[in-house]
């Protein structure tokens, strides 16, 4: 019987720390490259788990090789975005693999209100990679032009995730 107890035990806590996302205090740091038109850059976020489902975190981006608009270069508010950001850590309810975590979100930031949509694959317990798609809901200037238009539009991102 001590056996039988001693495999379901540890078999239990196998099943629990195999899942990329373990809920309440999970924390993902997430590094990658950042696309979008006439833009690319880098983009690192940062995820705290507030429950089985949901995590809390910010994303910062700041585009590196980026187009000059009218013959005039870009300053630094031009270049950079932060968000906070809410996500629903989805794999386990829809039964995927627990080497996979799909979290669809919202976030905020200084450029907009906006919607995000990834999924990170981790190889190990402490590595992975993920990707990552943002886009805008609602501008804060409903007709952006020339520079406003970065960090506020479709972009996609591309990377490695860690466990901390």
């Amino acid at each position: 019987m001590k056996k039988v107890l001693l495999i379901l035990a540890l078999g239990t806590f196998a099943l629990s720390n195999a899942q990329v996302f373990s809920g309440k205090g999970d924390k993902k740091f997430q590094v990658g490259a950042n696309f979008q038109e006439k833009g690319t850059g880098i983009i690192a976020t940062y995820d705290n788990g507030l429950g089985k489902n949901m995590s809390f975190g910010f994303t910062a981006a700041y585009l590196l090789g980026i187009e000059e608009v009218l013959g005039e270069k870009p300053n630094f508010d031009d270049r950079f975005d932060i968000r906070a950001r809410f996500s629903a850590n989805i794999a386990d309810i829809l039964n995927i693999e627990e080497k996979i975590d799909i979290y669809p979100g919202l976030n905020i930031g200084v450029k907009n209100f906006g919607a995000h949509l990834g999924a990170r694959y981790f190889f190990s317990e402490g590595f992975g990679i993920y990707s990552e798609v943002q886009f805008p809901i609602a501008m804060y200037d409903n007709d952006p032009v020339g520079f406003e238009k970065y960090n506020n539009q479709f972009n996609f991102s591309i990377g490695a995730s860690f466990n901390l």
